[in-house]
C-alpha cells in the first residue's frame, strides 16, 4: 500500500467495510442522476474496478458530473457493502478531485475499437480491459519463467544485445555502426571498412544469445536467458516482430530428450501459473477474443505431449492428404519444412494433443545441431500446441569439434569468427542440449490473442517503429 492511498486490488479483496480509504486511479465510466452519480474506477492494479456512489449533496456534484473518461481522479470514501452484483464492496464518496481530465478529442470512447485502430493509438490501448488483461498475464507469464528456471537450479545469464556473429546463419540482422551513412570509409576494393567502426570490425543486434549460454553452461551446468533478440526479416504476418523476446536454457550433460522434458513442463508449469494467478483477465479474453481458450489451456496442461519423428509426420500429412483433406500449401516431400498448417494438423487433428516433433533433414536446420548416426537427419526439436502449431524449437547441440567445422564450412561461415565456440568443444566440451522460446508467442497463446503485434507493448515490425 502506498502511504496516501489504497489500491483498487486491496479494496476488493481485503473488503475493509465500515472504513475510510482514499483511491486513486481512472474514470472508466460515470451515471449521473439529480440525486446521486455512479463512478467506475480503475487504477491497474486489478482487472476488476470499484463502484463509487457519488451523492448529490457533494460541495462540487456538478463539478464531477462533468468528469470525462480516463480522466484521473482521487477520492476519499466509506468503504461498505456492495448492494450490486459482481463486487463485493463498494465507495461513498467524501470527496472527488479531479487531477487532469481529458479533452474532447480522446481517441478511446466507450464504443468498440478495432484492434488495428488501437494499435495505431498503441500509447494508450494498456487503458482498456482487453490490453489491460494481456499486460498483467505478460507480467505473470515473465514472473513464472524466472520461477520455473529458478526452482529448476538454473542460472540467469545476460548475454550480449550486441554481437559479431549469426547464431542461426540465417542473415536476417540489423547492422550496428558509428560509421557516417554518406561517408564510411572503403577498403582497397570499395567495401565499407568495418576496422575503422567502434568495435573494428561489422557487428549486429543478436538474433540469439544461445552461443554465450552454451559457454557459460559448459562451465555452471545450468543457464538460461531471457532477453530481447532482433531479426531484420521483412515479414509482416501475424507471427513476426523485428524486436522480441526469448528465453532460451542451455543444459550441461543433457540430451535431447532431457530438453523436450524441460520445455513441456516449462510450458505446462506457464498455463497453470497463469490460470491460477491470472482468472478474471483469461476469463475476459476467452469471453471477447476466444470462446475455447480456457478448455484449450485446461487441455494442453494436463496433457503428456505426443512425440513422433520428422520422417514419420511427413508420412502422416501425406496419408491425409491422399485422404482428402485440404491443405493450403502441399504436404511437404521429405526434406521441405513443415508450415503452420501441417504443424497445427498434427497437433489438433492427428494427435489432438500438444506435439513434439524430432529428428528434422540437417539441410533445413542450423549448424550447431547435433548429427544423427544416418547423417541426414539431426537431433532437434520443435513442439507444438493446439491453435499455433510451433511455440519452441530445440536441440541436442553438435559436441564433436570436427562435425561442427564441417557443419559450419558447409553453411558458408567462416569458422574464424566462431573460434571461441569451436574451442568450447575443444577444452572440456560436454554434451549439452536446449532449446528456444518466443515469449511473445507464448503470451500470444496463452491469452488467445490472434497477432503477436498485440502482445508487446509497442511492436516493431517492417516500416513501424512508431512510439
Amino acid at each position: 500500500m502506498l502511504q496516501n492511498f489504497t489500491s483498487i486490488k486491496t479494496l476488493l479483496t481485503t473488503a475493509p467495510v465500515e472504513q475510510t480509504h482514499t483511491v486513486k486511479g481512472w474514470v472508466k465510466s460515470l451515471r449521473n442522476s439529480k440525486k446521486f452519480s455512479f463512478m467506475v474506477l480503475n487504477d491497474g492494479s486489478s482487472q476488476k474496478d470499484l463502484q463509487i456512489v457519488i451523492d448529490a449533496t457533494l460541495s462540487n456534484y456538478e463539478e464531477v458530473t462533468k468528469i470525462g473518461l480516463h480522466s484521473s481522479v482521487v477520492i476519499t470514501g466509506l468503504v461498505v457493502a456492495s448492494q450490486g452484483k459482481g463486487q463485493s464492496v463498494e465507495m461513498q464518496a467524501k470527496s472527488v478531485t479531479l487531477i487532469c481530465g481529458v479533452t474532447e478529442d480522446y481517441p478511446l470512447q466507450k464504443k468498440e475499437t478495432s484492434l488495428e485502430f488501437l494499435r495505431e493509438n498503441a500509447h494508450l490501448r494498456a487503458r482498456t480491459q482487453l490490453f489491460s488483461a494481456v499486460f498483467r498475464i505478460r507480467h505473470v507469464l515473465a514472473k513464472a519463467t524466472h520461477d520455473f528456471f529458478d526452482q529448476e537450479g538454473y542460472y540467469y545469464l545476460h548475454t550480449p544485445i550486441i554481437t559479431a556473429s549469426d547464431c542461426e546463419g540465417a542473415g536476417d540482422m540489423f547492422r550496428v555502426s558509428t560509421l557516417p551513412i554518406n561517408d564510411a570509409p572503403k577498403t582497397d576494393k570499395g567495401a565499407v571498412d568495418f576496422s575503422k567502426d567502434y568495435f573494428a570490425k561489422e557487428t549486429f543486434l543478436n538474433v540469439s544469445g544461445q552461443l554465450e549460454g552454451e559457454a557459460y553452461a559448459l562451465a555452471l551446468g545450468k543457464i538460461y536467458t531471457f532477453g530481447p533478440t532482433f531479426r531484420s526479416e521483412n515479414s509482416n504476418t501475424a507471427r513476426h516482430l523485428a524486436e522480441f523476446w526469448m528465453i532460451e536454457p542451455e543444459v550441461a550433460f543433457a540430451d535431447l530428450d532431457d530438453v523436450a522434458k524441460l520445455a513441456s513442463d516449462y510450458i505446462q508449469f506457464m498455463i497453470k501459473t497463469a490460470m491460477e494467478k491470472c482468472p478474471d483477465e483469461l476469463a475476459l479474453l476467452s469471453q471477447k477474443n476466444n470462446p475455447d481458450l480456457l478448455s484449450t489451456l485446461t487441455h494442453v496442461a494436463n496433457s503428456e505431449f505426443a512425440r513422433v519423428t520428422y520422417t514419420d509426420a511427413v508420412d502422416i500429412l501425406k496419408k491425409a492428404q491422399t485422404g482428402g483433406h485440404k491443405f493450403e500449401f502441399a504436404a511437404p516431400d521429405w526434406g521441405g519444412d513443415l508450415a503452420t498448417e501441417h504443424e497445427r494438423y498434427l497437433c489438433e487433428i492427428h494427435f489432438k494433443k500438444p506435439t513434439i516433433v524430432t529428428d528434422y533433414p540437417k539441410k533445413i536446420k542450423s549448424f550447431y545441431m547435433k548429427l544423427n548416426a544416418d547423417g541426414k537427419t539431426v537431433r532437434c526439436m520443435d513442439i507444438l500446441v493446439p491453435g499455433v502449431g510451433e511455440i519452441i524449437g530445440g536441440s541436442q547441440r553438435e559436441d564433436d569439434h570436427g562435425k561442427l567445422l564441417e557443419r559450419m564450412l558447409a553453411s558458408k561461415l567462416d569458422p574464424k569468427d566462431y573460434w571461441w565456440y569451436l574451442d568450447l568443444r575443444k577444452f572440456g566440451g560436454a554434451p549439452h542440449a536446449g532449446f528456444g522460446l518466443g515469449f511473445e508467442r507464448a503470451v500470444m497463446y496463452i491469452t488467445g490473442m490472434s497477432n503477436i503485434r498485440d502482445v508487446i507493448p509497442f511492436p516493431r515490425t517492417p516500416r513501424n517503429a512508431e512510439f
